[in-house]
């Protein structure tokens, strides 16, 4: 007996759709520009399929059509494909360049933020390696906390670290190499 069980998701109507019509979706890799219309032809198939209702069919392809993947297959050049991955038209360069400044759109709205870097960011303060022996109880220090110097005063120092006390009052252990001077 066949599972007839209903498609949830964009996703699994996706996979469905490559594994009906293979020469059309791909579920992998660069897709193929399809037929202007495609919709139509997908519904008619699919008439009697109770595995994909119109409405998730329609967002699925949407969403296939609006993919990273398949905006970089649009290229000048390709044919279009039909159901059976038959060329049925070549692109148009508005078509080309519509795809183009989408697939810009998008890779700003997700890598956009990163790309820019705050105003007025300090440079990280250059580490000088400290040498032990020349520590002293109540020297005036600074103590790298993650990567931000932090104003200290030594209160101890041992063969492996020291102690010092923050200008909150706070006292941290520390490796000698996270003391800057």
């Amino acid at each position: 007996m066949e599972n007839s069980e209903k498609l949830k998701n964009s996703k699994e109507v996706i996979a469905y759709l490559a594994e009906c019509f293979p020469l059309c979706f791909i579920a992998e890799g660069e897709a193929k520009p399809l037929k202007i219309g495609i919709f139509q032809d997908l519904a008619e198939r699919m008439t009697d399929d109770p595995k994909v209702s119109k409405t998730l069919l329609r967002t699925a392809l949407r969403q296939y059509t609006s993919s990273w993947r398949y905006l970089h297959g649009l290229k000048a050049g390709m044919s279009r494909v039909d159901l059976d991955g038959n060329a049925c038209g070549e692109l148009t360069q508005e078509h080309i360049d519509h795809a183009r400044q989408a697939l810009k759109e998008s890779k700003e709205k997700v890598f956009g933020p990163r790309k820019e870097k705050p105003a007025g960011k300090k440079p990280r303060p250059r580490v000088k390696k400290v040498d032990p022996a020349k520590l002293t109880v109540e020297q005036n220090v600074k103590v790298l906390l993650g990567k931000s110097p932090v104003p200290a005063t030594i209160k101890e120092v041992t063969r492996d670290d020291v102690q010092v006390e923050l200008k909150t009052g706070m006292s941290v252990r520390v490796k000698f190499e996270h003391i800057v001077l």
